[in-house]
């Protein structure tokens, strides 16, 4: 399985998860079967607000999670639409994440949890 992760740089398992999807730097994938990484620099980092495309990005890594700190509704929407479940982080990095996901502890991210308006709870 691949884990999709928005973070600040490139430094893998101990790289910091950046705290809003749609504008990371990078994205880090990690294969749970292969137990390799892969950093991916978003290109549609700077985007209107609402305007995130994370498919562009992500979809010829056929990603099925995403791990993230937070994300708007219209992302999780996109992303459950086409099978990515997003869950909501409990951790800094890439590989507290990774060891939460598989262990079960983290709160998967629906359109009706996900940030509405950057209010309370959004990063």
């Amino acid at each position: 399985m691949k884990i999709c992760l928005p973070t600040k740089g490139e430094k893998g398992l101990s790289e910091i998860v950046y705290g809003h999807f749609g504008s990371a730097p990078y994205f880090t994938i990690y294969d749970t079967n292969e137990k390799s990484i892969q950093i991916v620099q978003n290109n549609n980092q700077h985007h209107n607000h609402g305007a995130c495309q994370p498919l562009d990005v992500i979809s010829k890594y056929n990603v099925e999670v995403i791990i993230t700190n937070g994300m708007g509704k219209r992302a999780v929407q996109l992303l459950n639409n086409s099978g990515i479940k997003v869950y909501l982080l409990n951790g800094n990095t890439v590989e507290e994440a990774v060891k939460k996901f598989e262990a079960n502890e983290l709160t998967e991210l629906t359109y009706e949890n996900a940030c509405g308006n950057h209010g309370y709870g959004c990063h």
